[in-house]
């Protein structure tokens, strides 16, 4: 079993930035594919950003150029750096963890997942 959990989150002005993190516990997440969705009020989650176990990231086109996924397997900890941040990135953020090489933008392929962590952005 792995547990996550998010920090990070809180209120931030229009192009501000965030750092949210993602900690595991239980198992290592080194044999993880590691991913971010966003779910706002009324809509179902959404892919943010992936990131395999050999590091290779994936970003949404709504993020690109603003956003960075990375991981710290020492600390057994996934990042997301959120730069140049807009209203429209108002939404609750989780963390989530798939076994394997293969990382996946659709949610119910994801096994674990955390509480999340709220993130709001005033415009």
């Amino acid at each position: 079993q792995v547990q996550l959990v998010e920090s990070g989150g809180e209120l931030v002005q229009a192009g501000g930035s965030l750092r949210l993190s993602c900690t595991a516990s239980g198992r290592s997440l080194s044999n993880y594919g590691m991913c971010w969705f966003c779910q706002a009020p009324g809509k179902g989650r959404e892919f943010v950003a992936a990131i395999t176990r050999s590091d290779l990231p994936i970003l949404s086109d709504a993020v690109k150029g603003r956003f960075t996924i990375s991981r710290d397997n020492a600390k057994n900890t996934v990042y997301l750096q959120m730069n140049s941040l807009k209203p429209e990135d108002t939404a609750l953020y989780y963390c989530a963890a798939r076994l394997g090489i293969v990382v996946s933008t659709t949610p119910t392929q994801y096994n674990y997942w955390g509480p999340g962590t709220q993130v709001t952005v005033s415009s």
